[in-house]
């Protein structure tokens, strides 16, 4: 049951930090309430007292440095994070948010900003950053010219708009009259050395410009701390075991999709609906010693990471290509087509997005030393799979749902995805896998259970609302609920057809609105069946629901939301601009939330 009952007035408590505590430990279940309880005393007993991590409030006259970090995958956020544990250790009085709980207009109350973030897609901010990027491109912030500040990029230089949100943020402030005190870093997939040193310069920077303050505390900000604390992460992951590996679409199925479960027991890690699973893998043997051989290479020759072989099972990127690798090797082979190639920048962005190492290797055969080859790849980095199950359900177990990733080449061989594979071919039953929580609070159900929620995520795009159904039948929450769900055909890819069946049969699942593209002449997708439903979604709306989006970001993220601006000018007569106005609104009050990758 979620907290519902105020803390006393007898409380300590400003009235503003009873309203931030409420606020958070009415998204708790009881396992988190009794450990945050514990977490907190302990606290008290040691006299320590917690590092703000939410507060928005004034800064002191003095000033002080507040980090702002757009994150996807959560890289943006552990830079962001260690940059502010630098800013502590010199003293300086900080603050750190997440763009999606950060009020635009905060900006022209801040005197020292730095920010971290990361691009996505086409170039475009990562979800969190999203309302804020828009209000600053179209100058609604006005002018910030007492405002100091400096911006981290992250990015990956295979993609054509390489840390474009970070270019364009330093862009916006500096066209609002702010003051940037340090260079703009555009950082690439291995950043974490150059992310430190900038860091560093950064703060340096800071302090000279900034005498010194102190810094608003959030009691809000402590709990969501205390939430996200786990002993294992990213750099620290825990050896988890696979239980449960089983396909889910059907035998004539174009698509391969398997439930997958996790046991974390013993590990005392907790998440939320919403939050991310993070694998690492071992790249395939099969495939590493196809690299191998095409380099002519043994696999025995020594590397910081032991022998090569293990290091490109282990340590480096195989299945993701980059530019970085085509340009490099045409500096090293003696190969004429492959050097105008790498002149193409076309061509490269082309072949990136459907080859592998592999491909280009057997396209440019070339003589390389182990330090050359490790030289042109790039570490490997683990894969991110949405959560599908609610611990209040699965308890000491976690759910993926994984849609397999294969493509043939023009040879007849088929390349498979790193991640995806493993988990499907590789991994046997009971067999150690390497996993790790990305918490995502950009992605989470109301905190009252009785409001209405709309959730459209068609294939593997399935996956979180399976755990938010969990979630709410666990807690018996009244709110409404409205799926819609697309995949190609009903009787080969209707993931979890019969717990659907079920929740609808309950009255769980008030609606579920169905999108099998190829099941008729003409391909219906989940984004027609919202311009169907307009009315009744708009009237939904109306009445303060939620509405999720999960899965593809290229294509489908992009339809959904034309389709939904169609929706509420049509049927909420406004023009195009209110209607947008009115999505920007639903997005500010968390209402419009999106997990697309």
């Amino acid at each position: 049951m979620p907290l519902t009952a105020p803390i006393p007035n007898l409380s300590p408590l400003s009235d503003e930090q009873q309203r931030q505590l409420n606020q958070v430990l009415a998204t708790l279940n009881t396992q988190q309430l009794a450990w945050v309880s514990g977490y907190l005393y302990g606290l008290s007993q040691a006299g320590v007292q917690p590092v703000a991590t939410g507060s928005t409030e004034a800064a002191a006259p003095g000033g002080s440095l507040t980090i702002l970090y757009g994150s996807q995958t959560g890289n943006a956020k552990g830079v962001a994070s260690a940059i502010k544990a630098q800013a502590e250790a010199s003293g300086l009085p900080v603050t750190l948010i997440s763009m999606a709980d950060y009020k635009p207009k905060q900006l022209k109350k801040e005197t020292h900003l730095l920010v971290v973030v990361s691009t996505y897609g086409e170039g475009e901010p990562p979800e969190s950053a999203v309302d804020l990027y828009e209000q600053l491109k179209k100058g609604k912030i006005g002018k910030l010219d007492g405002l100091k500040f400096a911006v981290l990029g992250l990015g990956d230089s295979s993609y054509e708009f390489f840390c474009q949100t970070g270019k364009d943020f330093d862009d916006f402030l500096s066209k609002a009259g702010a003051e940037r005190i340090y260079e703009l870093a555009n950082l690439d997939v291995d950043y974490q050395d150059a992310a430190k040193a900038w860091g560093e310069q950064a703060v340096k920077a800071v302090a000279a410009t900034l005498s010194a303050g102190s810094a608003g505390t959030s009691v809000a900000g402590a709990v969501q701390a205390a939430v996200g604390h786990s002993q294992y992460h990213k750099e620290n992951p825990f050896p988890a075991r696979l239980s449960v590996n089983q396909k889910i679409t059907g035998r004539d199925s174009t698509k391969d999709i398997r439930h997958i479960e996790i046991n974390l027991e013993e590990s005392g890690i907790t998440y939320q609906p919403g939050d991310a699973l993070g694998i690492w893998f071992d790249n395939d043997a099969d495939l590493v010693g196809e690299v191998l051989a095409l380099t002519g290479l043994s696999g025995d020759e020594a590397t910081p990471h032991g022998s090569l072989r293990e290091a490109l099972t282990r340590h480096f990127e195989l299945t993701r290509l980059h530019g970085g690798l085509i340009t490099g090797l045409a500096e090293i082979a003696d190969n004429a087509a492959l050097k105008d190639l790498a002149g193409d920048k076309a061509q490269v962005n082309a072949l990136v997005a459907s080859a592998q190492v592999v491909d280009v290797l057997k396209r440019f055969p070339a003589s390389l030393s182990a330090d050359q080859l490790i030289a042109l790849l790039r570490p490997l980095t683990p894969r991110l799979y949405s959560i599908a199950s609610a611990q209040s359900e699965v308890e000491e177990e976690v759910h993926l749902t994984v849609g397999v990733v294969r493509y043939p080449q023009e040879d007849g061989t088929v390349r498979s995805g790193g991640a995806s594979s493993y988990l499907a071919d590789r991994l046997a039953e009971d067999a150690e896998v390497r996993v790790f929580v990305e918490h995502n609070d950009n992605f989470r159900l109301p905190a009252n259970p009785d409001t209405p929620v709309i959730m459209v995520g068609p294939g593997t795009g399935i996956a979180p609302f399976r755990a938010f159904m969990q979630e709410r039948e666990a807690l018996g929450a009244s709110g409404k609920n409205w799926l819609f769900f697309g995949n190609p055909h009903f009787t080969q890819d209707f993931l979890y057809q019969v717990e659907w069946q079920r929740y609808v049969k309950s009255g769980l699942l008030s609606k579920i609105s169905l999108a099998f593209s190829r099941d008729q002449a003409n391909k219906i997708y989940v984004q027609d069946r919202l311009r169907e439903a307009g009315l009744e979604l708009y009237q939904w709306l109306e009445a303060g629901a939620h509405f999720y989006v999960c899965g593809d970001a290229n294509h489908m993220a992009k339809d959904v939301q034309e389709a939904l601006l169609e929706v509420i000018a049509e049927h909420g007569h406004k023009s195009r601009e209110e209607a947008e106005e009115y999505l920007s609104e639903l997005r500010r009050a968390k209402r419009y939330q999106r997990d697309v990758y």
